[in-house]
């Protein structure tokens, strides 16, 4: 029986992307010109960071999981009006599968508790911990293949989980607090429930437009979550929602999950996808700064530090696998 191959996996990653383009719905897929692409990934670096901060003022005046419930619900319900007014075809038989699955995944496991976990630490803590999540990758990969490790990849790997620990260096008293080590375990199954989502095949979900799948795996979470509060009473009345978190949702929405995923769109198909990646080094950058500017959260050199230390581990991991010679096809195997 055929090896599942996690390197294969990396390796093929850029030309998947590369591939939906066949698949946008959106009127940019024609080529535009390099300032804009350049600015739309500016966009997406700055205000995918400051989601992190949104979250956080959001759950401060309402349960976290309803609160990434309802935003789910109202983005996945626009993106499904979109194509149904497209008439785009709806998936078929086996093709729900997948999109169960990432549903689970994506937005109810990585999506939802990271939400919730920034309800118990910093909003810039765990941005940064989203941002490992491809050294989750590597980690995987070491169990589930006998392959050697890229060089590059195994620094990067030890830089990262090195920088992660000068982080919480500063932290270690604070693991005795219940609430402290209950957001960090939030934000870790959040990175892990990423990272299998982002190594889940995806050969189903290539034969439907992937776009219409994940606005469809938005309404199952929002769905999902909103039943799942109202039934364990970890809900409020919609009428008692404040405006406050009513202006997160709304921000979490409209430039969260539709406004830049537009302009990461554009941004991948008119930039090399490795400068498109930036906006992932960024994005935690921004959420620090902003939880020290909004919410006075303490920046200390240990997280710069660490902080910069782990992004570089993350870049390192990314950049060896994505300069490894595409992978020869294996011979057909007898089962």
């Amino acid at each position: 029986m055929p090896r599942y191959d996690l390197y294969k996996t990396l390796a093929e990653s850029t030309a998947y992307i590369k591939q939906l383009r066949a698949f946008n719905p959106f009127t940019i897929h024609k080529k535009g010109t390099r300032s804009k692409a350049i600015f739309a990934l500016t966009l997406v670096s700055i205000i995918w960071g400051t989601t992190w901060i949104a979250s956080k003022k959001g759950v401060s005046y309402m349960p976290a999981l309803q609160l990434a419930g309802i935003r789910q619900l109202i983005a996945g319900v626009l993106y499904v009006a979109f194509f149904m007014y497209k008439k785009t075809p709806w998936p078929k038989g086996k093709e729900w599968r997948a999109i169960f699955v990432l549903s689970f995944l994506n937005f109810i496991m990585s999506n939802g508790l990271s939400t919730w976990g920034v309800q118990y630490i910093s909003a810039g803590l765990g941005s940064i911990m989203g941002a490992i999540f491809p050294l989750w990758l590597v980690v995987i990969g070491l169990f589930v293949s006998k392959k050697k490790l890229p060089r590059n990849a195994l620094i990067g790997l030890v830089l990262g989980f090195g920088g992660v620990c000068v982080i919480f260096y500063e932290h270690l008293q604070d693991f005795f607090i219940p609430d402290f080590r209950f957001g960090i375990l939030l934000s870790l199954i959040a990175t892990w429930t990423w990272a299998f989502a982002s190594l889940y095949t995806k050969e189903q979900a290539t034969k439907f437009n992937p776009y219409f799948g994940l606005g469809l795996q938005m309404v199952i979470a929002g769905i999902s979550l909103t039943t799942i509060t109202a039934v364990t009473g970890q809900s409020i009345a919609i009428s008692s929602i404040p405006w406050q978190a009513w202006s997160a949702i709304a921000y979490l929405v409209f430039f969260g999950s539709i406004i830049t995923f537009i302009a990461y769109l554009y941004a991948l198909q008119n930039l090399p996808t490795e400068q498109a990646s930036i906006y992932a080094y960024v994005n935690p950058i921004v959420a620090v700064l902003c939880g020290w500017l909004i919410f006075n959260e303490i920046v200390t050199v240990f997280i710069i530090i660490g902080g910069l230390v782990a992004l570089l581990g993350v870049f390192m991991v990314n950049r060896a696998f994505k300069t490894m010679p595409p992978p020869s096809q294996p011979e057909t195997e007898g089962i």
